[in-house]
């Protein structure tokens, strides 16, 4: 796929801005703060309808402005698309494709594919279980936008059990009853008992055969940009037991997790079973990166897992995607930058941003579009 251009108008720090993109490698080139990381995460929006930087789309309109628009033309293997996003400081965001408005979102994802790089993410290593989990959710949303509303299911009955937990915890707290014991209570809690399991179970297999594909793909590129001196593990931790990819026995297990932990979850009022408390680790040499990984280790990783990304979505999908590079080369030693560039080489449209050209080669120079962003404007 090819992003042929990309417009904003009150996008962040863009009033109106229209870029077309005429070569395979565009490097935009600016000091901080002047909007190329916005840029990057205006594609990474129409990629995923997500946000890695904010959860809230005022952050995303311009102050003082009542709506931000993003719209880009791409072509694909099947023809040319314009998919269009319109965010609002206040209420709902729109969708359109081909300029037709699209109600449901979900029809949206999928057609812009993209893998973004930066140095935010080194959190996929040493940041919070939540951070992991996102990266394999935006995944999931690309290879198979269902699962964008598996996602919304599960946290909507996630919510609604946890709301009941509270008000169950409450009534304790004031003595109203000892513990959950009235069968009105019990029989209510069933209910979203039996939803979390299903819900829930949709989300952990999905999760767990994405990674079971992308686990091979890491490891083998972690081996390369290591020269093997390093063994990586990708394994993927639900916080239930899963022994076969069937609905059926993961449904169960759901249920017999939630029975064990009835008295912890009375007591604290929240639900502590499902996918929302998965965790993914990683080790190098069997040690925990996270916890012993040199920072030359956790970058390697990084690499190694967004090169896999890379590779799992163009198998899947059957064209490379975008690769969105953010300021990660400046991040990355000779030896890992020449393992990335030469990875990506002509087969991946790829934007990165730069404070300065000087970690780039002449033949990169020569070959790239280059554009300077000053204070919300793009030029030549």
């Amino acid at each position: 796929m090819y992003l042929k251009s990309l417009y904003l108008r009150q996008f962040r720090n863009y009033k109106e801005c229209l870029v077309n993109f005429d070569a395979p490698k565009t490097i935009l080139v600016g000091n901080n703060a002047q909007g190329k990381s916005n840029l990057l995460e205006a594609v990474e929006l129409l990629s995923t309808l997500k946000s890695h930087r904010s959860g809230r789309d005022r952050d995303l309109v311009l102050e003082t402005a009542p709506i931000a628009q993003i719209r880009a033309n791409l072509e694909r293997v099947y023809g040319s698309v314009e998919l269009s996003l319109t965010l609002r400081s206040q209420g709902r965001r729109t969708v359109a494709l081909n300029r037709e408005a699209l109600r449901r979102q979900m029809d949206f994802l999928g057609i812009l594919n993209a893998v973004q790089f930066s140095s935010m993410d080194l959190e996929l290593v040493r940041g919070y279980p939540e951070r992991r989990r996102s990266w394999l959710d935006s995944i999931l949303i690309q290879l198979e936008p269902v699962y964008a509303y598996i996602l919304q299911q599960y946290n909507q009955v996630l919510r609604q059990r946890n709301a009941l937990l509270k008000k169950f915890r409450q009534q304790q707290l004031v003595g109203q009853f000892e513990q959950l014991s009235s069968l009105a209570q019990i029989d209510q809690l069933a209910l979203w008992d039996a939803q979390l399991a299903t819900a829930g179970s949709r989300v952990t297999r999905r999760r767990a055969r994405l990674l079971k594909r992308l686990a091979p793909l890491a490891q083998a590129w972690h081996s390369q940009i290591s020269a093997a001196t390093e063994r990586l593990e990708v394994t993927y931790a639900p916080n239930i037991s899963i022994e076969q990819d069937d609905p059926g026995e993961v449904q169960k297990a759901f249920l017999a997790k939630i029975q064990q932990r009835r008295i912890p979850e009375q007591h604290q009022g929240t639900t502590l079973v499902g996918p929302h408390r998965d965790e993914v680790e990683f080790k190098i040499n069997q040690t925990a990166a996270k916890s012993y990984g040199s920072q030359g280790q956790q970058r390697t990783l990084v690499l190694a897992l967004k090169l896999a990304e890379l590779k799992l979505i163009e198998e899947v999908v059957g064209e490379p995607p975008l690769l969105l590079l953010d300021d990660v080369l400046a991040e990355l030693d000779l030896n890992r930058q020449n393992q990335l560039l030469e990875a990506i080489q002509e087969r991946f449209q790829t934007l990165i941003t730069t404070t300065h050209l000087g970690a780039f080669d002449s033949q990169w120079l020569n070959s790239a579009q280059i554009l300077s962003v000053q204070a919300g404007q793009i030029s030549e």
